[in-house]
């Protein structure tokens, strides 16, 4: 008997069922139309998800693995296709997300003859992903998939392109599922060290001042029960990285609050107070450190991480630990002595107290006035009693989310981190409707980054995701504006928007919808979006200049936080 020959396209079908792979994201095109034609036999195993822009199908995957842990997948086709995924991609290169994205490409015989749709998608892609591959011969299929699943979930995720040629695509294979856990010039999993465990916990136990950053890190190593084990037993006080938050519940007795620019001032004062600084999965970003120079001088240093290259990158590293932190955590756990920091944590106290009276009493308890964005915030974290999946868009709104939101459960943040992308809320938060379908996703965003992807509306029509949209709309480019009013001598260039009738748009997309002006009608309005079956798109128009503080300005140290401007 002779054996099956299939199509390139239909491998890939079969390859990516094999991985594990449910969900799709994509948007189809000429060159990618074989494997568009392959997937309608394979419609029921794998379902796909059509967004209305590529863009949008990177931010949806990414969504999407934030909050299973498990690889987003892209399908787009070539030229100006591929090169609308870009921005995403780089997107979750910085921000550590395991994404496969799969691009249609010229046949082979046309590759540098500058075809229709052509464009060299591996050269452009190779800076921003783990691997970049253009698959030529229908043959490799299996093994280019295996490799790149294998490559985007190891070690620090990230994404990875394969450049599909068309002729690839449609010529002939014997298939067999592939496996790809070892690469030769790949070191995913660095060797645990075991005197460098020994060495963070001698520093750890002469400690009295010890302090932890919780990074991203430990989300993506699943070591949300092996970090509070650690913390319990050596009694030591934690700040969280944006990305971090939900890592540590956030009423935990540790959490002490976010880190960075405009995170809390007891985190960023203590950062620089402290004599031992324990960093876990996080990398050193010139948002949580302000300026190098003066950014924990007078502590030890002890980075736990997987990647070997973010060691010593920005900050001197005294004790560099490398590994998973679900491994290492547990081993440094065993070391470390029980012993308590009553007078060091009681310490934090004052700088809660103070950002309280001057920052967020202001901001969660008005009496009057326009509707603040942290008070809006704060109303749907309590309606929804913490156990909501945060998603923010990039700005004022995300800041203020990241501030007032609060978490009981790990993965419950998605937000664009490095590379701070406007637009990325939307699909993101069709994505995790995907991803945790269980869970209620609440989106916040501002009007600036609701018009770059707000095309968008029409996936949340068409697959009735149930995400609920909160628009905290002050008609201003609201980050950029706070800082034109604070450096820029309020030369308001460009930031004042001129926003179109969200009510009507949300009609035309069949999405309930309400306006909220007044605080008397906020809790209200919040129930009647959470108790809506689907989607729901809740405007609320906040005070137009408002400020996000505490913020630590550009250049200065972490701790020289302004409380009022």
């Amino acid at each position: 008997m002779s054996e099956e020959r299939i199509s390139g396209s239909e491998a890939l079908m079969r390859s990516l069922e094999y991985h594990g792979v449910k969900t799709i994201f994509g948007y189809p095109g000429g060159a990618i139309m074989p494997v568009f034609d392959a997937l309608y036999d394979h419609l029921g195993k794998l379902n796909h998800i059509l967004v209305r822009h590529e863009q949008g199908a990177v931010h949806a995957a990414q969504g999407f693995a934030r909050v299973s842990g498990e690889i987003g997948v892209c399908l787009v086709t070539s030229g100006p296709g591929a090169t609308n995924t870009i921005t995403g991609i780089a997107d979750a290169m910085i921000d550590s997300t395991p994404i496969v994205v799969i691009a249609g490409q010229v046949g082979a015989g046309l590759l540098g003859t500058d075809a229709f749709q052509e464009v060299d998608l591996v050269g452009i892609t190779q800076p921003i992903t783990k691997w970049s591959y253009q698959i030529r011969r229908a043959e490799d299929v299996a093994w280019a998939v295996a490799r790149a699943f294998y490559i985007a979930r190891s070690g620090r995720p990230g994404p990875v392109v394969l450049d599909f040629a068309k002729n690839a695509q449609t010529d002939m294979t014997i298939y067999a599922p592939a496996n790809v856990d070892f690469i030769r010039s790949y070191d995913p999993y660095p060797e645990i060290d075991p005197k460098a465990i020994a060495e963070a916990a001698r520093l750890i136990n002469e400690s009295e001042r010890p302090f932890l950053l919780v990074g991203q890190g430990v989300e993506l190593g699943n070591a949300q029960k092996e970090l509070m084990n650690f913390i319990e037993k050596a009694d030591i006080p934690c700040g969280c990285t944006l990305l971090g938050l939900s890592a540590l519940p956030t009423n935990h007795p540790l959490n002490k609050g976010m880190l960075g620019m405009h995170g809390n001032l007891g985190p960023n004062v203590k950062t620089n107070e402290c004599d031992v600084l324990i960093a876990v999965g996080m990398r050193f970003d010139d948002r949580v450190t302000g300026k190098l120079e003066t950014y924990a001088k007078q502590a030890k240093i002890i980075h736990l991480d997987i990647d070997p290259s973010e060691i010593g990158k920005n900050v001197l590293v005294h004790v560099p630990v490398l590994g998973n932190c679900k491994q290492t955590l547990p081993l440094l756990t065993e070391l470390v002595r029980e012993k308590k920091h009553t007078a060091w944590i009681e310490s934090f106290q004052s700088y809660e107290k103070t950002e309280y009276d001057k920052v967020v009493c202001r901001e969660l308890y008005p009496v009057e006035g326009p509707l603040n964005m942290g008070e809006v915030v704060h109303a749907v974290a309590d309606a929804t009693h913490d156990e909501a999946i945060l998603v923010t868009d990039v700005g004022q709104n995300q800041m203020m989310a990241c501030r007032y939101f609060r978490f009981k459960n790990k993965r419950s943040l998605v937000t664009s981190g490095g590379m701070g992308t406007m637009g990325f809320c939307l699909p993101a938060a069709i994505g995790a409707t995907f991803g945790s379908p269980d869970r209620t996703v609440c989106a916040f965003m501002g009007d600036g980054g609701l018009q770059m992807t707000m095309q968008e509306l029409g996936t949340v029509m068409e697959q009735k995701a149930p995400v609920k949209l909160i628009l905290l709309n002050n008609n201003y480019l609201g980050n950029v504006r706070q800082w034109q009013a604070m450096f820029f001598k309020r030369r308001y260039s460009f930031t004042p928007m001129l926003n179109p009738d969200y009510m009507q748009i949300a009609a035309a997309y069949g999405i309930p919808a309400r306006r909220v002006m007044e605080r008397a009608d906020l809790q209200d309005a919040i129930r009647e979006m959470l108790d809506t079956n689907g989607a729901f798109l809740l405007e609320v128009c906040v005070i137009e200049e408002g400020n996000v503080l505490p913020m630590t300005p550009p250049g200065s140290s972490v701790n020289d936080m302004l409380l009022e401007c």
